[in-house]
């Protein structure tokens, strides 16, 4: 029987220290990085999306970073691919593939095989639910997907009109919901996943998200998020991350850059948490609290664990 390859994966809430630690790792156990962050795909989304600089590689390969313009889309599917390619192409190296950070959904459907897209796409239907979109607005598609996958439809923002037609689509092709369709999946893994997670005492957890957001303005955001405004990108996928879309009302005078900067620590906030209870409830990880203060020792802390749990593959 071939021996799975090994794969980490370094997850939690942002702003927790993920990227510095699959660093680390990486240097500790011959690794190269694969950044499992779905915003920092997009070349020239740099300071809203955290992106880790030359200097904090440290000489480390990183994949996943800049491969897409910010006007293209990019689903889950395509990140799985993506991931799964780096994966490969790093173990060919005789390296580790350690991936770092990212939504739970996105390293779930990365390590665990998840199918995306097995139902192939009907074009007539979803043109007639994008006309409809288009006239109606989208809260008719989404309250028709709440009747009919209520489950589906909670998972999901009623603005993402992507998600909501295709799976009103899969629906509409099988007969079945997304929520059967995905109950039925085995999630059974091509590797051997390794999950190291980070968590920090949430009022530290959150002071650091709000400072971390004040000086992202401070090193130009702001100037950042127009200049692809100004390129007219609002309605783009990219343009709708958490970074960029609260400061598109400030652009529009409809409201302050003290208003967009709130909103976004308070998106920021909220992201975190949900992050955190995806990877709590859906994968399992072991779990290692940080603390601003004693952060290199916990890093070593987990080095030392890693060693010992690569040492009985």
């Amino acid at each position: 029987m071939m021996m799975k390859q090994t794969v980490i994966a370094v997850v939690g809430p942002t702003a927790v220290g993920k990227t510095k630690l699959s660093v680390e790792i990486a240097k500790a156990f011959n690794g190269e990085v694969i950044s499992g962050d779905s915003m920092q795909i997009f070349k020239g989304m740099d300071i809203g999306t955290a992106k880790i600089t030359d200097q904090e590689k440290q000489g480390i390969p990183h994949y996943m970073i800049d491969i897409k313009n910010p006007e293209e889309p990019f689903s889950v599917a395509d990140f799985q691919k993506y991931v799964q390619h780096y994966i490969e192409e790093i173990s060919s190296h005789n390296k580790l593939p350690v991936i770092a950070g990212g939504s739970g959904l996105y390293i779930q459907g990365a390590l665990y095989n998840y199918n995306f897209s097995e139902q192939p796409r009907n074009e007539d239907f979803t043109a007639d639910l994008e006309e409809q979109l288009i006239r109606e607005g989208a809260l008719p598609l989404y309250e028709r997907l709440e009747r009919i996958d209520p489950q589906q439809a909670a998972k999901i923002h009623p603005n993402n009109h992507r998600r909501v037609i295709r799976a009103l689509e899969i629906y509409e092709t099988t007969g079945k919901t997304m929520t059967e369709y995905q109950s039925k999946q085995v999630l059974e893994s091509p590797y051997n996943p390794i999950l190291i997670g980070l968590e920090m005492d949430r009022k530290l957890l959150y002071e650091r998200i709000n400072q971390r957001v004040d000086e992202m303005v401070q090193n130009g955001l702001t100037a950042e998020a127009e200049f692809f405004y100004q390129k007219g990108l609002t309605d783009v996928q990219s343009m709708k991350g958490i970074g960029y879309k609260e400061f598109i009302p400030y652009f529009e005078h409809r409201q302050t850059l003290e208003e967009s900067i709130e909103i976004l620590k308070r998106n920021s906030r909220r992201y975190a948490k949900r992050q955190y209870t995806w990877f709590r409830n859906k994968l399992d990880v072991a779990w290692y609290d940080i603390t601003p203060v004693a952060t290199e020792e916990r890093f070593r802390n987990i080095l030392g664990d890693l060693a010992g749990m690569l040492k009985k593959i």
